[in-house]
């Protein structure tokens, strides 16, 4: 089961618990001396500008595969996302300035981290707070390039636990890529086997459509608690988004501007066994982003408005439904989990 880690930084000694588990997360994900120092520079640095420009906030600290077009390879990263609801960033082109930095911090700023890290993007609004994500991995990295379609995602544990009930995943076959987000029954280590056994028969079922995978992941989740499962996969030659699900996986798609849900059937993978399976089969283009959630988040929650996410990293996308659709007075009560399909920008192709 992978380990995901929630750290809510309020005081200085949460800072001290950022850099941990960071270095905890480059440990298992065989990163070496120098790679383990750069990501625990990073989370330092982002869990203090939480206290010094935002009064706190909180880190997430996951360990994802590298997004990367099939045949050309991958490794493991260090993914750090630093969500916060402060007063936001007016000048983001001066905060990103290399060796940018204020009074009492380590003196790297976020443009010394964006320089040290394998991705960085950020993303603030002056009033609402601000998004700052950072993927550190094993260099030097083969270079690829782009896909035409990107994912990324956030894991949310529920109370502070060492792992989530819920686990999104990818996989590449030819020009189809699948994306996948599993919530298992409950929450706890039992809820994280299932969801976790549906990330890990995604990768044997990636030739497959959504439909004819759910239903072999069906059996994979045999023995387990179950899950709710939904699977979106973008075959990028022809520009067909195909989408199934059975739970209560949540699937946001925006078409030109305009949000719509698609829904998935009643049930439970690995407990409710379906013959068959509906399946949506929709156009797929520049301007279309997917957004598939577990039910940690409300059940009326508000999709991100603002233009400029549609060109920022997936996993940037996520972080901020995230944190616009909770606060302090709202806060989750189960595991949340957000995975983000988006076109890649022509700039970035």
């Amino acid at each position: 089961m992978p380990r995901v880690w929630d750290v809510p930084v309020h005081d200085s000694t949460r800072v001290r618990d950022a850099r941990v588990a960071a270095e905890r997360a480059a440990t298992l994900a065989g990163l070496d001396e120098p790679r383990t120092a750069a990501a625990s520079l990073v989370a330092t640095e982002l869990a203090t500008n939480l206290l010094k420009h935002a009064g706190g906030g909180q880190v997430l600290i996951d360990i994802i595969d590298v997004v990367a077009p099939p045949r050309a390879g991958g490794s493991r990263l260090v993914q750090i996302a630093a969500i916060d609801h402060g007063r936001g960033i007016t000048d983001v082109r001066a905060a990103l300035r290399d060796g940018y930095s204020t009074a009492r911090s380590l003196g790297a700023g976020l443009g010394t981290c964006r320089r040290i890290a394998d991705d960085f993007d950020l993303h603030s609004v002056p009033g609402r707070g601000t998004v700052a994500l950072a993927r550190v991995g094993a260099r030097p990295r083969e270079a690829a390039p782009a896909a035409a379609v990107r994912v990324g995602g956030v894991n949310v544990p529920f109370a502070g636990a060492d792992y989530s009930g819920d686990a999104w995943a990818w996989a590449w076959s030819g020009d189809r890529l699948t994306l996948m987000m599993a919530d298992g029954l409950g929450h706890g280590p039992e809820a994280a086997r299932a969801s976790t056994a549906a990330a890990e028969a995604l990768h044997r079922s990636a030739h497959l459509s959504p439909s004819q995978a759910l239903l072999q992941l069906d059996s994979a989740l045999r023995g387990t608690r179950g899950a709710a499962v939904a699977v979106a996969q973008v075959e990028t030659g022809a520009g067909v988004l195909r989408f199934a699900g059975v739970g209560n996986i949540g699937a946001r798609l925006l078409e030109g501007g305009t949000w719509r849900s698609l829904l998935s059937r009643p049930g439970i993978v690995g407990v409710h066994k379906h013959a068959t399976l509906r399946e949506d089969r929709l156009p797929w283009a520049a301007d279309r982003l997917l957004i598939l959630h577990s039910d940690g988040l409300p059940s009326r929650w508000t999709p991100p408005s603002d233009p400029r996410l549609l060109t920022a990293d997936p996993a940037v996308v996520a972080a901020v439904t995230v944190r616009d659709a909770s606060s302090s007075a709202r806060p989750v009560r189960d595991d949340t989990a957000v995975a983000v399909l988006a076109p890649t920008p022509p700039e970035a192709s």
